[in-house]
């Protein structure tokens, strides 16, 4: 176990759109800026603690502090247009407008990437099974739904409509815990990521609930659990002086010791959150279980848009013995215009980090888009037969096979998503395409024999 500590426990406080008004750091700001972030926050997400507003974010940096910008709203996070229809109903000061004009917004802002609710959920006895996602044959994303919020929201956050209140457009396990049941079915299944929101929001009475019965009888074939969580950045507490982090430890050690690997997948997006003495006691007493902490963040413009953040970052990781993972192209869903950086600029960020950290650090991958057809990862820049060319690999696929398989798109400086790619060399498709379609096209069937069956 990790033992005592001398760090005092602290009371979480949360802050959010009624919090703009009256938080004295943001009473400083401009009174049109406050205004700008009320319009955004009630489109789109905004959660603050009192660790992040106090400890992390440097007020007088402000408005280019990047956790600043990594957690509260602005004004560019919407389109003018959006923005104005926003703007108008939030001085109208009618409720019931403001609320209708968000949930209209919201539809217009793509809340769920890649095939989210409907490639990736999977069908059991013919109906579905809530809260699950299984995307690549080995790993199975388990959304548990006590842990459907987080310590404090991440302005770029894929995951947004997780945090809107509109329940058609969110991800939870049910009551019945069926997910246990396919996932004992699904042999294939080697790997559960718990994720959410952040399941690390859950006390340990709940996180026992979901992660023990996979340590049992049924379950022999899971080799890994996985947490994704951004609790190691936002609230390292957690891990230090809350009241079950004694509890927590003891659970992962636990895991550790059914022969499983534990991975924390924590959401690192700037050397500045690993800064804090609390951050690294919680990273010290973390890995002290026999946990391993792999890092990822995607690559966001105004927060971390910089070769030396990213070097930085890798290199204070691997020093305090954590593992860079990955370096995500931001998804196309919600404020992704406004954080988004072209797919050239990307890879340049990436080599120019990547060539500044030893070899320890080189275990990270990228940059990579979580894409409809599956991970896919921005290789460099080449010319072919005088043709100049993006090259692409898959690091993951909907089909095994995709993966490690090279192919080719047309230079486009602007382009930022897969979607933005044509094939090099007069294709007419990418090499997956074909095949992609028809997956699509089962699985739509296998959803609506699902619905029939529940109607």
């Amino acid at each position: 176990m990790a033992g005592t500590t001398q760090f005092e426990p602290r009371k979480m406080k949360f802050y959010g759109l009624r919090d703009i008004e009256s938080l004295p750091q943001l009473r400083k700001l401009p009174e049109e800026r406050r205004f700008a972030m009320r319009v955004v926050a009630n489109v789109l997400p905004m959660r603050a603690n009192n660790y992040v507003v106090e400890d992390l974010i440097d007020w007088n940096r402000v408005p280019d502090d990047p956790i600043f910008n990594l957690t509260f709203m602005q004004q560019g996070m919407l389109s003018p247009e959006r923005f104005e229809r926003m703007a108008e109903a939030v001085r109208g000061g009618d409720a019931e407008r403001i609320k209708r004009t968000a949930g209209e917004l919201r539809l217009e802002m793509n809340p769920h990437p890649a095939g989210q609710m409907t490639a990736n959920v999977p069908v059991m006895d013919e109906s579905l099974v809530q809260g699950v996602q299984h995307k690549y044959r080995e790993t199975c994303l388990v959304f548990p739904s006590a842990g459907q919020t987080c310590h404090a929201y991440c302005t770029f956050c894929f995951r947004w409509p997780q945090f809107v209140g509109m329940d058609d457009l969110k991800f939870a396990t049910d009551e019945s815990l069926r997910f246990q049941e396919y996932i004992k079915r699904h042999t294939e299944i080697t790997d559960i990521l718990f994720t959410g929101g952040d399941p690390m929001v859950m006390g340990i009475n709940n996180l026992r609930a979901y992660i023990e019965p996979l340590l049992g009888p049924g379950f022999e074939h899971i080799e890994t659990i996985r947490i994704g969580t951004k609790s190691v950045s936002y609230w390292p507490y957690r891990y230090v002086t809350d009241r079950d982090a004694d509890e927590i430890l003891r659970l992962f050690e636990r895991i550790v010791g059914s022969g499983r690997h534990l991975a924390i997948m924590g959401h690192y997006n700037h050397h500045v959150e690993l800064s804090t003495d609390i951050a690294r006691e919680a990273v010290r007493r973390i890995r002290r279980t026999g946990a391993q902490i792999r890092c990822q963040s995607p690559l966001i413009r105004h927060i971390n848009d910089d070769p030396q953040v990213w070097a930085a970052m890798w290199q204070t990781q691997v020093r305090l013995g954590m593992i860079p993972y990955y370096m995500f192209i931001e998804r196309n869903t919600g404020a992704k215009a406004y954080f988004e950086v072209p797919l050239v600029r990307a890879y340049e960020i990436f080599r120019q980090a990547y060539g500044k950290v030893s070899g320890l650090a080189r275990t990270v991958r990228g940059p990579s888009m979580s894409a409809l057809p599956g991970k896919i990862a921005m290789e460099g820049v080449a010319e072919i037969h005088g043709e100049k060319v993006f090259v692409l690999r898959f690091i993951q696929g909907r089909n095994g096979d995709w993966v490690k398989r090279a192919f080719f798109a047309k230079f486009d400086e602007h382009a930022a998503w897969l979607t933005d790619l044509k094939p090099a060399f007069g294709a007419k498709e990418f090499f997956y395409e074909a095949e992609l379609r028809q997956l699509l096209e089962d699985k739509q069937k296998s959803l609506e024999t699902a619905d029939s069956v529940g109607d």
